[in-house]
């Protein structure tokens, strides 16, 4: 099953079970609006019944079905939150999920390719691709101006670079 990553279990709350998760995701409702979720706990990861939800300070306060008291929701600090791609909010015109542009073929509009993105950069202004290539790695912002198409179907995505990119 594919999954994202939505959250993590930070802490407990109150003494009937509830967690505290820190949202990882572009919008909590990616947890609060979900009847069930999976929980990764040392590289297994386990469906939970989501009982009740609700916003506080950031954070998403989640009740979750078995999880009845301090000490369950205690053992659960520290896991990840996900939820399957099916789960998901859909994507908007020009927008992708994170997980779907890494190792992405990265091609110039002249047709050269230039290698592989592997990392990401999540800045406050704008997110910079960073793309693995024969000799440095190239970073590039993830603006208009450089992103001219990325196809998720074909694992591509088509860059301009801007002066001073390649050095």
């Amino acid at each position: 099953m594919d999954y994202f990553t939505v959250g993590e279990i930070v802490n407990t709350h109150g003494i009937k079970g509830e967690v505290k998760i820190y949202p990882q995701a572009d919008d909590i409702s990616e947890i609060t609006e979900q009847s069930i979720l999976f929980i990764e706990q040392r590289g297994e990861i386990k469906e939970y019944d989501v009982v009740s939800t609700r916003e506080h300070k950031g954070m998403a306060l989640v009740k979750l079905k078995g999880i009845d008291d301090m000490t369950a929701a205690e053992r659960l600090k520290g896991s990840k939150v996900k939820i399957t791609r099916e789960m998901a909010a859909p994507c908007e015109d020009d927008e992708y999920f994170v997980k779907d542009l890494y190792g992405m073929e990265v091609v110039t509009d002249e047709g050269e390719v230039l290698g592989e993105l592997y990392d990401i950069l999540f800045t406050g202004a704008n997110d910079v691709y960073i793309v693995k290539t024969q000799g440095n790695d190239i970073l590039i912002p993830a603006i208009k101006q450089c992103i001219l198409k990325v196809d998720v179907a074909a694992n591509r995505m088509t860059v301009k670079l801007l002066e001073g990119l390649r050095e």
